[in-house]
């Protein structure tokens, strides 16, 4: 299912500019792709990273728990339309509504990896 939602990130030293993205959340994206969680770990899906990276390099990560509706809940957006013009050439860009700058946006989307490898602590 599509979202849409309206971004407003502060840009130094320009005037903050509104802009909306349409995209399915990352959440359902990933959920659809069946990521295996172990049923018998209390709480396996908190070890988990997201990794995203763009076709120009330029990467970000995400803990899985800020995906997740039981915990963190944003509203992260793979985005395919950028005020109703689509991505198509450019490829979905990840959007974190929640973020106030754009670091962690990532445009052009070629690579997701959710990881699980992060099990100990010493």
């Amino acid at each position: 299912m599509a979202v849409r939602v309206q971004v407003t990130r502060e840009v130094v030293p320009r005037e903050p500019v509104p802009h909306h993205f349409t995209g399915p959340l990352l959440h359902d994206v990933l959920t659809d792709a069946g990521p295996v969680f172990d049923a018998a770990r209390r709480k396996d899906r908190l070890r988990f990273l997201i990794a995203v990276r763009g076709t120009d390099g330029h990467r970000a990560l995400l803990p899985w728990a800020e995906i997740d509706p039981d915990f963190g809940r944003a509203p992260v957006l793979l985005a395919v339309t950028l005020d109703d013009t689509p991505l198509d050439r450019a490829g979905p860009q990840l959007v974190l509504p929640q973020d106030r700058c754009g670091a962690r946006y990532i445009s052009g989307i070629d690579t997701i990896r959710v990881d699980g490898g992060y099990t100990a602590w010493t």
